[in-house]
C-alpha cells in the first residue's frame, strides 16, 4: 500500500490552466467575435407561426435569398424549408461576424389535417410565408343553438 500526497492547491492550479484555455480558444478571443460554424452543420432557421380558423401561417426570415434559393416540402405531416445562406467575403478582414451563413434546415410537424394540394409559399422583402389551409375536417364548426 503507498501513500499519495495530495496537494489541494494543484487541483485549483489546473483548473485555472484549464478555463484559461478554453477562454484562449473562445470565438471572442481576438476581441472580434465570429459565427460560430463548421462545414458538417446545418443552421437552424428561426420560424413563426400561427393558426386561424381557416389556415396555418408560417413565416421565416431569409434575407438575401429568392425563391429559387428555398425548398419547400411537405411530406406526410411533416414541412421541411431548407436553403443556404452565402458564405460572406472571403478577402476582407472583418471587425465584426454577426450574420449566420451556410446551408439551413427547418422541419416541423403539422398536428392538424392540411390541404397539401392548395398550400402556397410566398416571398416579400425577404420574409418567407407559408401557407397551409386546414382540411375541412379540421375547421371549426358553427353549431347552431336553438330553443325547446
Amino acid at each position: 500500500m503507498s501513500i499519495l500526497r495530495w496537494d489541494p492547491m494543484e487541483d485549483l492550479y489546473s483548473l485555472r490552466r484549464g478555463m484559461s484555455r478554453l477562454v484562449e480558444e473562445s470565438p471572442l478571443s481576438s476581441g472580434v467575435p465570429r459565427v460560430l460554424r463548421s462545414e458538417d452543420r446545418e443552421l437552424r432557421l428561426p420560424l413563426d407561426a400561427y393558426a386561424t380558423s381557416e389556415e396555418i401561417v408560417i413565416t421565416a426570415a431569409v434575407p438575401g435569398l429568392g425563391p429559387d434559393d428555398v425548398e419547400v416540402t411537405l411530406e406526410a405531416d411533416t414541412l421541411t424549408i431548407r436553403g443556404e445562406f452565402r458564405a460572406p467575403l472571403q478577402n476582407v478582414d472583418y471587425l465584426f461576424q454577426e450574420r449566420a451563413y451556410g446551408r439551413f434546415r427547418r422541419s416541423v410537424t403539422i398536428n392538424v389535417p392540411i390541404e397539401a394540394d392548395r398550400a402556397e409559399a410566398k416571398f416579400d422583402k425577404g420574409i418567407l410565408t407559408i401557407i397551409l389551409p386546414k382540411a375541412a375536417e379540421a375547421r371549426p364548426k358553427h353549431i347552431e343553438v336553438r330553443s325547446e
